[in-house]
């Protein structure tokens, strides 16, 4: 099938993708309206803005994690983006890396504090070159397939690194005013200049290509969907990909590199750099304006993950971490009760021993089947409606130590079984471009 298009008479020289009213770009724009270095001092009333949108707005967060500490991380992050948003709050996670064990959990988490989930996924096209090592497959899930991951009603969203702390209300970065551009990034700092030796963008290819533009960093943007969608940005990107990703020298930081790449072609609207603060980067001097903190890694100290939490964060921190370890050891003992009870139930009939029977449901509303994971864990299909009623009367804070939680060193280096392609369908799902 072939599909012809052509213009109407009078409009033979009109831009399809342009919005309305909007001007031509000049060439010769200076994109560093601010320096990279600074935090904006301006008013942030002051700025341009979309207008206010009604108050039930749901504020949309997209997000993906893999392995446990990330996981642990995540929900940490889930917390602190609800606590300091007055709006609604979705997350919309892809499950193609999720544990089983954390499906069960967001689930509680959800119920407890406040706030909506999906799980989503998209199966890689054919045509795509894709990618075999799972970091970078994650990476490439960040930035290739956002025009058909999410429902067309979903008008904006915002990505949230899972090692991140939000200290700020995601409404106010919701509803900027993007100035027409697609999406919206925040440039690397200049400020730390004990690192200018890793600021690989400053010199060789990188200085050549951007031409005077900032590179970005990809722990936090906004994508305006519907202007990403009109100027088909989602197959812009995976043109540029196709093309670069053959060479495997290329795209060396997949979801970071590839808006940076094509940012002559999909504009990049700066964010003022307090929306993301790296300590590696940006240093000391201005945490105080951070609205969100990025437990980035430091190629010269190599700290791990947690202890840099504890020691840049600190309390607020801890008493996340607190809340979200209560729910997961809650969600633990359940799924190991169970457990329990499933096998005295097969020890009764005489059932063997391996091998969990598949059958409808049970009281409670909880799926009869019980799969064990490579891992050992176990992920039970169904609604974890009791616990979560169970636990959103609980307190606030979490139980006491050494139940039912790895100690943080192994957390830090196991890694949570892929199951792309198994299991149920908890939200929104795709098949194929």
């Amino acid at each position: 099938m072939i599909l012809r298009v052509r213009k109407r008479p009078g409009k033979e020289g009109e831009d399809v993708l342009k919005q309305d009213g909007e001007a031509e770009p000049d060439p010769d724009e200076d994109w560093l309206e601010e320096e990279d270095d600074e935090y904006d001092d301006r008013d942030p009333a002051s700025r341009p803005r979309r207008p206010a949108n009604p108050a039930d707005t749901t504020i949309n967060v997209f997000t993906v994690a893999s392995g446990h500490m990330y996981e642990r991380l995540q929900k940490i992050m889930f917390l602190s983006v609800v606590r300091h948003t007055k709006a609604k709050v979705k997350f919309w996670i892809i499950k193609n890396y999720m544990s089983p064990e954390h499906k069960q959990v967001v689930p509680a988490l959800a119920e407890k504090f406040g706030f909506e989930y999906e799980f989503v996924t998209y199966k890689w096209p054919h045509w795509l070159h894709k990618q075999t090592d799972k970091q970078r497959l994650i990476w490439a899930y960040k930035i290739l397939f956002l025009d058909v991951l999410f429902p067309l009603n979903v008008d904006r969203i915002i990505f949230v690194d899972s090692d991140q702390v939000v200290r700020a209300d995601l409404s106010e970065l919701y509803h900027m005013d993007l100035h027409g551009a697609p999406y919206a990034y925040t440039p690397f700092c200049d400020n730390n200049a004990d690192m200018d030796e890793y600021r690989f963008w400053k010199g060789g290819f990188w200085r050549d290509h951007l031409q005077g533009k900032p590179y970005h960093i990809s722990a936090l943007y906004l994508v305006d969907l519907k202007r990403f969608r009109q100027i088909a940005a989602g197959d812009q990107l995976r043109v540029v990909y196709d093309q670069l990703s053959k060479d495997p020298n290329s795209l060396a930081n997949l979801d970071q590199d590839l808006p940076n790449y094509a940012q002559h072609s999909i504009r990049i609207h700066s964010l003022p750099q307090e929306w993301l603060w790296c300590e590696s980067w940006c240093g000391n001097a201005t945490k105080s304006k951070a609205k969100t903190i990025d437990l980035c890694n430091n190629p010269r100290t190599k700290e791990p993950k947690l202890s840099a939490a504890r020691r840049i964060i600190g309390p607020l921190w801890e008493q996340l971490d607190a809340e979200q370890e209560g729910v997961t050891r809650e969600v633990q003992r359940h799924l190991e009760r169970l457990e329990a009870q499933r096998a005295r139930e097969a020890a009764e009939g005489g059932m063997a021993a391996e091998g969990p029977a598949e059958g409808g449901a049970e009281e409670g509303g909880l799926s009869s089947y019980v799969s064990p994971d490579e891992s050992g864990a176990v992920w039970v299909e169904g609604d974890l409606g009791a616990v979560a009623g169970g636990l959103a009367g609980a307190g606030e804070g979490g139980a006491g130590e050494g139940e039912g939680v790895a100690p943080e060193e192994a957390q830090e280096e196991v890694e949570a079984p892929s199951d792309a392609g198994e299991g149920p369908v908890f939200g929104w799902d795709h098949t194929e471009l």
